[in-house]
């Protein structure tokens, strides 16, 4: 073998770089499972048979079936600047990796820095002892620099000139120990705030909702219900989280492309999908375990709500009008769960509220999300992952007006039957409710149009002011007309 084969040809030995958790922030078989997984899952059975064949042709059966978009992957900066700045010395650089050849020559394309790529195909599976004797047989024994992150480039690196570990873990840092020549990190979240962020917690003040039959009730003072409902509270907000995560992971790729969920930690890498493997199952787990004390039917609510999600996250999200309408019943089923855990009687004048209040607020959310695509210059754009082209807003912002003020309207009937009398000494005091909530679903969709509230409505209302007035008007309101009052 020739000098000039071993370093590169310009006196300096050339740049080897891993791919997986080194050039990006994720894996890429990891991403094509996920991508299989929601794309063409029924493929995903003969997962088994593949791999008996070998992990490299699992890897190229993996290839065929999915393709990864690599101008959204979550590239580490740090590692890329210094590519370039290597590469702009002149030095040869070489993507060494265990992906298989189609996704690394993706990247490549893509990241337009190396001048060749040695990845997994032809029956070889490139990683570990496999990569560190085609990178000795082409450059030699400490023939080449080598950048890696894992346990696997232990392997590699003694066979180096230089050994440089990228945002590697402690336990391989601790491993490599004086032998590593040159460390790149990357500013990462830790660890447990990845994963409250990945359960979404904040959304948990969705399932409050549970509580609104006991309060309506007005046995809100009665701890047997009470608690109850806050079993129930706790088991939904347990399975809302795993189905945010199971979601999230579906839709990584598409995270990706917007501006916003791209910093979720699926999207960008800083929670490796397969942690969403462990956390949805555990998720599940718990919040099946939390429902033993509770009523038959709440289980039956909890597996309902569970079907849904995991149906919407797979399918239902991209039917047009049909994931707005999932959306609300979702809300809905919330309420439904709450009198099931507390055995408070739910009436239909709060099912029919709750109906289309929700409906419009789901509706707030799609329209945020259209009117931004609304922005962009690109005529004929669809959402991603959503059954929505550019220009349908306007019929999505008609539907929400109308279900928010067809819900005051319920309110209006409500007030003025003799349902009404059974709870309130003073129901006539309830009307002044109307025009709270006509200003309240006025001025959120108003703001919505202003491109004020951006995405979920609820969230925002959490952190509005005027909500908060507005709601504590109400419950004035409602004390007061209460005959307990």
């Amino acid at each position: 073998m020739s000098a000039s084969t071993k370093d590169g040809g310009r006196g300096v030995p050339p740049l080897c770089v891993d791919l997986d958790g080194t050039l990006v922030r994720t894996d890429l078989l990891w991403e094509s499972l996920v991508q299989m997984l929601r794309r063409r899952p029924l493929e995903l059975l003969r997962l088994p048979l593949w791999l008996a064949r070998g992990r490299a042709r699992t890897k190229e059966k993996i290839a065929d079936a999915v393709q990864i978009d690599a101008s959204v992957l979550p590239y580490n900066a740090a590692l890329l600047e210094r590519l370039r700045d290597e590469r702009g010395r002149g030095r040869r650089i070489v993507l060494a990796t265990a992906s298989h050849l189609r996704p690394a020559h993706a990247v490549a394309d893509h990241v337009g820095l190396f001048d060749e790529v040695l990845a997994t195909g032809n029956g070889r599976n490139l990683k570990g002892s496999a990569k560190r004797a085609e990178l000795v047989e082409r450059f030699g024994e400490n023939g080449f620099d080598y950048a890696g992150d894992s346990a696997a480039d232990l392997e590699v690196w003694p066979s180096a000139r230089r050994a440089i570990a990228v945002d590697a873990p402690s336990h391989v840092l601790r491993r490599l120990g004086d032998g590593v020549d040159d460390v790149i990190r990357s500013a990462r979240r830790s660890l447990p705030a990845l994963i409250l962020s990945a359960m979404r917690v904040r959304q948990w003040v969705k399932n409050l909702l549970v509580f609104v039959p006991v309060v309506l009730a007005h046995r809100y003072l009665d701890l047997e219900p009470l608690s109850m409902a806050a079993l129930g509270f706790l088991s939904l907000s347990l399975a809302a989280s795993a189905a945010y995560v199971v979601n999230d992971m579906l839709d990584v790729e598409a995270d990706r492309h917007h501006p916003d969920k791209r910093r979720r930690p699926f999207a960008s890498g800083e929670l490796p999908l397969q942690a969403g493997f462990v956390m949805a199952p555990l998720l599940i787990g718990a919040s099946v375990a939390l429902t033993l004390p509770l009523p038959m039917a709440f289980r039956g609510i909890l597996a309902l709500y569970l079907l849904t999600t995991m149906l919407y996250s797979f399918f239902l999200k991209e039917v047009a009008l049909l994931d707005v309408l999932v959306l609300a019943g979702l809300f809905t089923v919330r309420i439904i769960g709450g009198a099931s855990a507390s055995g408070v009687h739910v009436s239909e004048w709060l099912l029919a509220f709750s109906m289309f209040i929700f409906l419009s607020l789901a509706a707030v959310k799609r329209y945020a999300e259209l009117r931004r695509l609304a922005g962009t210059d690109s005529g004929g754009v669809k959402l991603k992952r959503r059954g929505y082209f550019k220009g349908d807003e306007q019929l999505i912002l008609l539907m929400g007006v109308v279900s928010g003020f067809m819900a005051v309207l319920v309110l209006a009937l409500y007030i003025s039957s003799e349902a009404v009398t059974q709870l309130y000494d003073r129901p006539q005091l309830l009307w002044f409710a109307c025009p709270l909530m006509l200003y309240w679903i006025g001025r959120i969709w108003l703001l919505a149009h202003r491109g004020v509230v951006t995405d979920d409505p609820l969230m925002f209302a959490v952190r509005d002011l005027t909500t908060w007035l507005i709601a504590g008007a109400g419950s004035v309101i409602l004390l007061i007309a209460s005959r307990w009052a």
